[in-house]
C-alpha cells in the first residue's frame, strides 16, 4: 500500500475571521496538494480561533453549516481531505469539534473533544462521549482526537485497539507544556504503534501562547516530521508497510493482558 502524504498547517489564522481563516486553509490546501499530500490537518478551532471568549456562541455552527460547506469546497478543489477544529453547536451545547471532509466533499467524520482543558473550555463547552471516532481515507484508517485527548494514554490505546492506524490530532498547546509536543506525543506513538498528526497553533492570543512545534510522530517514537515556533507547513508520510513492520517488532497490543487491568478503570 502506498504511503499517505500528510500535510500539517501550523497557524493560529486570525482569531473571530471565519473568512480570512478559511483563506489560509484554501492556501495552504493548494501547497499541500502541490507537495503530493492527499491530507490536510489544521490546528484546534482553527475555523474560528480559539481564544475568542465570549464570541463563541455566535461563532459555533452545525456540523453541517456553512464552514462545512466551505471546507468541502476547499477539499475538491485541491483534491485532498481536509481536518479541521470548530465550535460546534447541537441545539443549547456547543461542542470543541474537529470534523474531517473528504477529497469528494463529504464528510468522513466528526469528533467531540472528551477531555476539556483548563477553565476557558469549561465554560463554553460540552465535553463529548464518544471516545473512538474514524474514518477510511486511501486504505488508511484514521482516527480523531482533540488535544488534551492525547494526553490521556487510555485514549490512544483504545484507538489502537479500534485499528487507527494514523491518529489526527489537532491541538492548542501552551506555554509552559512544550514537553507534550516534544516528548509525550512520539511516545504515545510508540507505546501505542501508530502515526499521529499533533497539529499546534503559534503564536498569542489574549492570555495563551501557543508553542507551536507540530509534528507527524511514527511507531518507532520519532518525530517523522517536525515544525518550529512560527507558521509553517510540514509535509510527511504515513507508510503502512512501516508500521505493519513496526507493529510486529514492537507486540505491545499483542502482550497486553487486560484481565490485570480491570481496577485501572
Amino acid at each position: 500500500m502506498p504511503s499517505l502524504r500528510t500535510a500539517l498547517l501550523q497557524s493560529s489564522g486570525r482569531p473571530g475571521a471565519v473568512a480570512e481563516n478559511l483563506k489560509v486553509l484554501d492556501e495552504a490546501a493548494a501547497r499541500a496538494a502541490g507537495a503530493g499530500a492527499r491530507l490536510l490537518v489544521s490546528p484546534e478551532l482553527f475555523l474560528t480561533g480559539y481564544a475568542v471568549g465570549d464570541a463563541v456562541p455566535d461563532l459555533a455552527e452545525p456540523a453541517d453549516g456553512p464552514g462545512a460547506r466551505a471546507v468541502a469546497e476547499i477539499a475538491v478543489r485541491h483534491g485532498l481531505a481536509v481536518l479541521y477544529g470548530y465550535p460546534e453547536r447541537d441545539g443549547d451545547r456547543i461542542f470543541n469539534s474537529a470534523q474531517l471532509i473528504g477529497p469528494d466533499g463529504t464528510s468522513s467524520a466528526n469528533y467531540r473533544k472528551t477531555h476539556l482543558f483548563g477553565s476557558f473550555e469549561q465554560k463554553w463547552f460540552t465535553a463529548g462521549d464518544l471516545p473512538v471516532v474514524q474514518a477510511e481515507l486511501d486504505g488508511v484508517r484514521i482516527g480523531l482526537l482533540i488535544c488534551y485527548d492525547v494526553e490521556f494514554p487510555e485514549n490512544v490505546r483504545a484507538h489502537a485497539l479500534a485499528g487507527t492506524e494514523l491518529l489526527l490530532v489537532p491541538t492548542a498547546l501552551m506555554h509552559p507544556f512544550p514537553f507534550v509536543a516534544e516528548s509525550v506525543v512520539p511516545v504515545r506513538a510508540f507505546e501505542s504503534q501508530m502515526y499521529i498528526a499533533y497539529v499546534n497553533r503559534t503564536g498569542t492570543e489574549g492570555e495563551f501562547e501557543f508553542t507551536g512545534l507540530s509534528c507527524l510522530a511514527g511507531p518507532d517514537g520519532t518525530a517523522r516530521a517536525r515544525a518550529g515556533r512560527g507558521e509553517e507547513l510540514v509535509v510527511g508520510d504515513v507508510d503502512p508497510g512501516f508500521l505493519a513492520a513496526s507493529r510486529a517488532a514492537n507486540p505491545y497490543l499483542h502482550d497486553r493482558r487486560p484481565g490485570l487491568y480491570g481496577s485501572l478503570a
